[in-house]
């Protein structure tokens, strides 16, 4: 999609608490922007966030959300 104006978005929220988890758990999820409980980010739709959410996916929910960027 080279050229195109849509741009993927996810939006990942905090659902359960990173205590008691092991660090490198702890460390993906505020790498994400994710410190508190309920909290929710929107992030480029990357290979490299995907990675992440799948690292944590038993502590976030993901929700796919397509946007138009700004071309003006």
């Amino acid at each position: 999609m080279k050229g195109s104006s849509v741009h993927k978005q996810l939006r990942i929220t905090l659902v359960k608490s990173y205590i008691g988890r092991p660090e490198a758990q702890r460390k993906v999820l505020t790498g994400m922007g994710l410190g508190k409980l309920n909290k929710t980010v929107l992030l480029n739709d990357t290979p490299e966030i995907r990675g992440m959410v799948r690292k944590v996916n038993h502590l976030v929910s993901m929700e796919e959300l397509k946007g138009k960027g700004n071309d003006l």
